[in-house]
């Protein structure tokens, strides 16, 4: 399968550079698999949609202030890092701005005012061009004060409240970006559909730079995905296998809980998870857990948009994605929502 096929045209004016408020009042495009049926509705209105005994699994990572300065030692040339992934309590993977930063390069990372915080030492470079840093102390203690939350790279307009970058639920931290599908939720919606009797679980997928990447190789089985933490408990593997039984639907709330789900899947069954996940799902990769998915529009010939259409097909999303795009609604992270039933 050719990565041109999961390409589109988007008019600048619909990437959503704010977040709507309230969050629950994102345009919500119901798009179901099985009529081929296209419609509208609001966010807050999923409520309808969901029955008594389905079950929506959502990610729970929480996104760090990843964006950091810091200076070359000793010779005081400015860098800039973005933190990609935690490889153990000290060492992280991350993306640097600068020139020169080799293998050896000792770094002194400071708070925006350059009040000192701690300094690394770059360990080796990564095949994806990032460095493997090990830091002097773990960077969680000195994250709040030195770092800064970043936003996706078609974001231009600074958020006045880092907190709506977050899920209500976020509790996890360690992605560089968050799980957008999620931020359409809020307390008084999640207490609507408890009463309603649907469901709630979560499990952890700590998102990395590769959410922002298109995919560049023409032939899309040869990408590959960047690996990022994940986690299922045996609690919400139970839970899903007795919602399954039951005869409720489960839908994952957004690209990342799906990834860990089918990472989950092994020996013909949903196991418990814990560990680093590199797996790319895209048409022609059968997917075995979800009945349904709730999820924003994504960029153009990204894994995102692949995964989509590996579970709904290319072209329903395809023509999903042109209705969405003939009615104005908005895209990318602070944009609307789709849900495919």
């Amino acid at each position: 399968m050719l990565t041109s096929d999961f390409d589109y045209d988007l008019p600048q004016e619909l990437i959503a550079q704010h977040p709507i408020e309230p969050r629950d009042a994102a345009r919500l495009l119901v798009v179901d698999r099985h009529s081929g049926s296209l419609t509208h509705t609001t966010f807050g209105e999923i409520t309808c949609l969901l029955r008594t005994g389905d079950l929506l699994v959502a990610n729970k990572t929480r996104v760090i202030p990843a964006r950091l300065q810091a200076f070359k030692v000793p010779s005081g040339g400015k860098v800039e890092l973005l933190l990609l992934a935690r490889r153990d309590s000290l060492r992280w993977e991350l993306l640097v701005k600068g020139r020169q930063v080799r293998p050896g390069q000792r770094l002194a990372l400071v708070t925006p005012s350059d009040v000192p915080a701690t300094e690394g030492v770059v360990e080796e470079e990564t095949p994806s061009g990032g460095r493997l840093v090990r830091f002097a102390r773990q960077l969680e203690e000195v994250l709040t004060s030195a770092g800064r939350v970043p936003l996706p790279p078609y974001i231009h307009v600074p958020l006045a409240d880092p907190e709506r970058y977050q899920t209500v639920y976020a509790q996890e931290a360690g992605s560089v970006a968050a799980p957008t599908a999620g931020l359409h939720f809020t307390p008084e919606l999640l207490a609507r559909l408890r009463a309603q009797g649907v469901g709630w679980d979560t499990l952890t997928l700590h998102i990395g730079l590769d959410t922002f990447r298109p995919v560049h190789e023409e032939q899309l089985e040869l990408h590959q995905i960047h690996s990022e933490y994940a986690h299922l408990s045996a609690e919400t593997v139970a839970h899903i296998e007795q919602v399954k039984r039951a005869g409720g639907r489960v839908f994952a709330v957004g690209t990342t809980s799906v990834r860990v789900l089918e990472s989950a899947w092994q020996a013909g069954r949903l196991q418990p998870y814990d560990g680093f996940t590199s797996l790319f799902l895209y048409p022609s990769v059968p997917l075995n857990v979800i009945d349904g998915l709730i999820t924003n529009f994504h960029l153009p010939r990204s894994s995102l948009l692949m995964l989509v259409s590996a579970f709904a097909g290319v072209e329903l999303i395809r023509r999903a994605y042109q209705e969405a795009i003939r009615e104005r609604y908005r895209f990318y992270s602070f944009g609307d929502a789709m849900i495919i039933l």
